[in-house]
């Protein structure tokens, strides 16, 4: 391991500041306490997360806003191997395996992401998560079946109720539907880039019921809802973006295939292979110029003890990757002189990153 190594304690979450509310219904209760005093109240039990009300199973599906639908569920479904499972002029839903979906596309003016949902665990009813979201004080809105409310910096989650699987089989013993060869296991985890980092550990932990992983120094957060070792991630880079979603490939001999079709249809690496020493995983991040994100495709991902501590890694190359550099600075931009400099490889030519211009 390199100097420095990892604390147990996980460090402080500390939680300042309010946030604001999303459109549309304020919680009923409102005489109860303000949701950031009771994240304020409860600072030192966000610092391992998780132990309220609410309880997560899985992340269910990620919708994102496209401006041709036709064309981009198209796409996705021929670049990554998803199944198409309905389509309109407005909305397409495509799935990994044989899952409902796991991704939507919505039609919109602009890219951009429109929310993640996560699915409750059976024990905990969406009667349970309102008045969750009720004690905490927190606004949320009925939308699509399930409840959704926003985090610090106005991301959309959505919480959806339990749904009994189709079969209890594993994936490779049901019978097969419309899943075509290498298709993706499944949608594991997203990640964000953030401005608002000890906010945003406050609302995924106190209000969402994650537990935290891991810590990248000061900068990064790591969360979990099972034995996956995340499920979501903050990276402080000092605004708010939606950052990647990961598609889980089983191993590498996979991820190679999906890599070779990826470029044969004109795409590329921002960074990888790498493998992570926080998570341990192996990932590839493709750049998803249409959508201004990523798309992480990883396997062997690290899977926690139930009675897992938080970790605090030292900020440092070995934690982000234990086979060699740390990414180019276009990984964390969405710009066009970033995508233009990574798609040519200019920074590893000596070329530096222009300064990003705000629009």
């Amino acid at each position: 391991m390199p100097r420095g190594a990892p604390r147990p304690d996980g460090g402080a979450g500390d939680v300042r500041g309010a946030h604001p509310a999303p459109q549309g219904r304020r919680a009923r209760g409102a005489g109860g306490p303000p949701a950031i005093q009771l994240l304020q109240r409860h600072k030192a039990d966000a610092r391992q997360g998780g132990g309220g009300v609410i309880s997560l199973r899985r992340i269910d599906h990620v919708s994102l806003r496209v401006r041709d639908v036709e064309e981009a569920a198209r796409r996705w479904a021929l670049q990554f191997g998803l199944a198409v499972r309905e389509k309109d002029g407005r909305r397409a839903r495509l799935a990994c395996d044989d899952e409902p979906f796991s991704l939507e596309l919505l039609a919109a003016e602009g890219p951009g992401v429109e929310h993640v949902a996560y699915e409750l665990r059976r024990s905990c009813t969406l009667d349970d998560a309102r008045r969750h979201f009720e004690d905490l004080g927190v606004p949320y809105e009925e939308h699509a079946g399930g409840l959704r409310v926003a985090d610090p910096e106005g991301n959309r989650v959505l919480v959806l109720p339990y749904r009994e699987p189709r079969e209890r089989w594993v994936s490779h013993a049901r019978a097969a539907t419309d899943q075509v060869v290498g298709h993706p296991r499944k949608l594991g985890h997203v990640n964000f880039l953030t401005g608002a980092l000890a906010e945003g550990v406050g609302f995924y932990t106190r209000v969402l019921g994650m537990r935290i992983t891991d810590r990248l120094g000061d900068g990064g957060v790591w969360f979990h809802i099972s034995s996956d070792h995340h499920v979501m991630a903050l990276v402080d880079k000092g605004y708010p973006h939606f950052h990647h979603l990961a598609f889980d490939v089983v191993d590498i001999g996979q991820m190679r295939a999906a890599l070779d079709h990826l470029g044969r249809h004109g795409r590329w690496l921002g960074w990888g292979p790498v493998r992570h020493g926080i998570g341990g995983n192996i990932a590839s991040y493709v750049r998803i110029v249409e959508e201004e994100c990523f798309v992480e495709l990883y396997c062997d991902m690290e899977q926690l003890e139930p009675d897992h501590e938080a970790r605090r890694w030292p900020d440092n190359r070995f934690s982000s990757n234990t086979w060699g550099p740390l990414p180019p600075r276009s990984y964390f931009r969405f710009d066009e002189a970033a995508v233009a400099s990574e798609r040519e490889s200019l920074e590893m030519l000596g070329h530096p990153l222009p300064e990003e211009v705000s629009s």
